[in-house]
Parts: structure tokens; sequence; C-alpha cells
């Protein structure tokens, strides 16, 4: 799935010995932020053992709320690897949390070129990616537009590329609010994407066919996510 410009990462290049160590900033951040999940949250997951926990793999995930990446995370054993706004590293006391935390940082400028070289750097090293898609937070009902750029990535690894789905988020932490409010969580991790699926040549070279081919999938996981949400209220 190369275009010459970048490396493709295959499985064979990531062996589990080269999972990362979860570093200790993200273990002492880890605990309290579980338990305030769990109990103010109520985060509950499904699918966490389509996760390998043996090598890097890629994660696309629908947007809702700024505690997305957090939420994402909180219930897996290792840390992930986010991109984020550059200008967030710009921020005092955040920036240096962000730097040791394993985000990169990406902006629009370069998330064609250092961003991706960085990203798939961290893939080779075994690391969870996960990016957002949507490029911006949605309102919670459906999966907006998927944006090209992480197109990039997906081209370049024959590791796995996980659709992952959370509702709940934008209830919690709507736009615009500061306090996160008690409620509910529902986490959906979809099965892998195969390479033969990747590879269709239905929608391989296009970029709409393949980004939305993604798309769909993270609103499979969006919809089970809010069947899962609406059924324990």
């Amino acid at each position: 799935m190369s275009d010459g410009s970048a490396p493709v990462v295959s499985s064979s290049q990531v062996p589990g010995s080269q999972v990362p160590e979860r570093n200790l900033i993200w273990r002492v951040l880890h605990v309290p932020f579980r338990w305030f999940c769990r109990w103010w949250l109520h985060v509950e997951a499904e699918g966490l053992e389509h996760i390998d926990n043996t090598r890097g793999g890629l994660l696309l995930l629908n947007h809702q709320s700024y505690l997305d990446p957090l939420l994402a995370a909180v219930l897996m054993r290792r840390p992930v690897a986010y991109l984020a706004r550059d200008s967030l590293f710009r921020v005092p006391l955040l920036g240096a949390l962000l730097r040791r935390t394993h985000v990169i940082p990406i902006s629009r400028e370069a998330v064609r070129s250092g961003s991706i070289r960085e990203a798939i750097q961290r893939l080779e090293e075994g690391h969870l990616v996960g990016i957002f898609p949507e490029g911006t937070r949605s309102s919670g009902t459906e999966v907006r537009t998927f944006r090209p750029g992480f197109l990039a990535m997906v081209r370049r690894t024959e590791l796995p590329v996980y659709p992952v789905a959370i509702a709940g988020a934008d209830r919690v932490l709507p736009r615009g609010a500061w306090l996160v409010r008690p409620g509910r969580i529902r986490i959906v991790y979809g099965t892998p994407l195969s390479q033969s699926e990747l590879l269709d040549p239905t929608h391989g070279a296009d970029d709409r066919a393949l980004a939305e081919f993604a798309r769909s999938k993270v609103a499979e996981c969006h919809t089970r996510a809010q069947h899962l949400l609406t059924s324990s209220s």
C-alpha cells in the first residue's frame, strides 16, 4: 500500500519485544483517571479482545469530546500515541504533559510529512497510534465525513487498522463546557480492517471511496456503542 514516499510498516517489523513500556507519567495518571471513568462516567467497553497487544496498530476514532483520547485508552493495557494540534504543545504545562505521554504534534502544513513520518516511526516501535479522521468534534449522533489526511498512514502500514467508536462523551463534556458531568460512556473496538479490504480495487486508489469505507466501519461501531448506551439507561 505504499506510494514510495515512506516505508511500509509490516507486522514482521514489530515483534512483541518492541512494544513500548508504559512510562511513569502514564502510569501515575492512568490510575486516578481509570477510577474517575469507572465511578463518575461508568465507562464500559466491548471488543477490547480485538486489540493485538503484541505489536503496533492504528486506531481510527470518532470524535465527540475533548475527553475522547483519554476515554479510548483508559481501559487498555498500554498507552496510545495520538496525533494532536501542534498549537496545544505551546500551552504551558499541557505541552510538557503531551510530550511525556506519547502525543504527536500535527499541523496542517506538516500533515503529510513530518507528523506522518513520526507516526510511522511510532508504529514501527510497537505503539498504538490514534487519529480522529473527522478532524473536529461531531454532534454525537453520527460519524461525519472523514478528512483524507489519515489515508497516508493507512496506506503505509500492514499493521492492524482498528475502527473504534465512543458514545456518550458529547453528553458528559459538551461543546463549551468546562466541567465533566456524570453520565455513561460506551466504547466499541471493532475487528481490524484486513489488507484485502483496504486493497479492494473498488476503492483502493480513490481517496474519497477509501475514506468512506473506513468511516462506515467506525460508524458501525458507533451504532453498536449507541445501542449499548441506550440499553444501559
